[in-house]
């Protein structure tokens, strides 16, 4: 019986940078999911400015920490970096619903991607970026 995963040597240049890749999105959002549970008084400011009240906070690190756990267990990283992507998309919409700048959940959605693009031959496959 044949695995439908292929384990593909990987010189250290590119496993380190599939590492560093991956650590600071992730990084970044399980700090940002933690503080959102937290509350601190700064980060409640804001809220209020983007139009969501302190009790969504919760619910929005919930949300955050749970699609950043799915995307740190291998066998489940494509379909974290899915939810991780929905995440971010609606942190950007919301970011520009009020003028503010809305770069870091962008380049934060490409990181998750691009290290999952060197980590698993599976993706590379489908969107052949490199030759």
């Amino acid at each position: 019986m044949q695995s439908d995963t292929q384990t593909v040597p990987v010189s250290k240049k590119a496993l380190w940078s599939e590492h560093i890749l991956r650590a600071i999105p992730v990084l970044m959002l399980l700090a940002s999911g933690v503080m959102k549970l937290v509350k601190p008084s700064f980060l409640m400011k804001l809220f209020d400015r983007l139009g969501s009240g302190e009790s969504l906070a919760v619910v929005i690190g919930i949300v955050e920490l749970a699609c950043t756990v799915v995307f740190l267990v291998p066998r489940n990283s494509v379909l974290g970096a899915i939810l991780e992507t929905g995440y971010l998309g609606g942190a950007t919409a919301t970011h520009v619903r009020v003028s503010d700048p809305f770069f870091i959940p962008i380049v934060l959605g490409v990181l998750v991607w691009a290290g999952l693009y060197l980590r698993d031959a599976r993706l590379s496959a489908h969107l052949p970026l490199r030759t």
